[in-house]
């Protein structure tokens, strides 16, 4: 018997970077209608333009779901004012532009997906962050706040909606682990400052199947963690992946030329701890690939 869901008329942002563009493969492969917002003249029928900046968009099709997941990457730049305020906006903006959009539908989709972060819980030390977990106080948990309180307006509108708190993306592809393959290959790796604290981490593969399933799963609705149930600390992390590569990880980064390199992005992203539960995902029943970091470094090097 086929248990497979219809086939659905799904819009997607954010499908040319990293987590879209794997999504996407994956959403056609079950047979999905993807279209995708572009910044650019639309290429084809699938193409739709749009602008946050301006709050412009193209005239949207009939749609049974939509998932966003574009906004200025936050690693790419030091945060400067202008920066932070990039990032901030980028998100707010397209978000609330997005939703007023859907909402205008004659009848709007079923459910609005929004990428948000781990970071909206902050620095946690130890302590395991559920879904009911408080927000934080740094700049990056204030982001995923005002993110997240954009995409529930959609709730208003008769739309599900769900916030992917998305943990670090391991990929060969891209985003962190990416980045840090270079100097890990040439056994220059190491912990980052004093290396306790705690990195919250997804597959890509796991991460896309995460989203179709929440896609697929009404029941899920509100935030929801999109990392493994085993999260590690960075000296656990930078020894995983040197043993993975066959190289030594015992050169320091220490936390003062982090701060003096990269301020407080470098103390937001890289040298706060936040260890995350995927409990709602668990929940629901979603069994992950990579529960462990050697399952996942097993997958991306084999």
């Amino acid at each position: 018997m086929n248990t497979s869901p219809p086939p659905q008329q799904i819009l997607l942002s954010g499908a040319s970077g990293l987590v879209g563009s794997a999504l996407a493969s994956k959403l056609r492969e079950q047979g999905h209608t993807i279209y995708q917002l572009v910044r650019r003249p639309p290429k084809n029928q699938y193409e739709i333009s749009w602008d946050p900046n301006e709050g412009d968009i193209t005239e949207l099709p009939a749609l049974d779901t939509a998932i966003h997941l574009s906004g200025e990457p936050i690693a790419n730049k030091r945060w400067s004012h202008e920066q932070k305020t990039r990032i901030l906006t980028s998100r707010v903006n397209s978000t609330r532009l997005l939703v007023s959009k859907l909402s205008e539908q004659p009848t709007p989709p079923k459910s609005f997906l929004c990428a948000s972060a781990i970071g909206y819980y902050g620095e946690t030390g130890d302590t395991r962050c559920t879904e009911q977990s408080p927000n934080g106080n740094l700049f990056i948990s204030e982001v995923c706040r005002m993110w997240e309180e954009e995409a529930s307006r959609a709730e208003s509108f008769g739309m599900r909606v769900v916030s992917f708190r998305i943990g670090i993306v391991l990929s060969t592809k891209g985003g962190a682990l990416a980045k840090m393959l270079p100097p890990f290959k040439l056994g220059l790796g190491g912990p980052l400052g004093n290396g306790n604290q705690y990195m919250s981490w997804i597959t890509l593969s796991d991460l896309v199947r995460a989203i179709i399933h929440c896609a697929q799963t009404t029941s899920l609705s509100g935030p929801v963690n999109f990392s493994s149930p085993s999260p590690v600390i960075n000296k656990e992390f930078t020894r995983s992946l040197g043993s993975a590569l066959r190289r030594p990880a015992i050169i320091p980064l220490p936390a003062f030329i982090i701060r003096l390199l990269l301020g407080q992005m470098g103390q937001e992203l890289l040298l706060s701890s936040t260890a995350v539960t995927p409990q709602k995902l668990l929940e629901s029943g979603f069994e992950f690939q990579q529960k462990t970091l050697q399952e996942a470094f097993s997958s991306l090097f084999s």
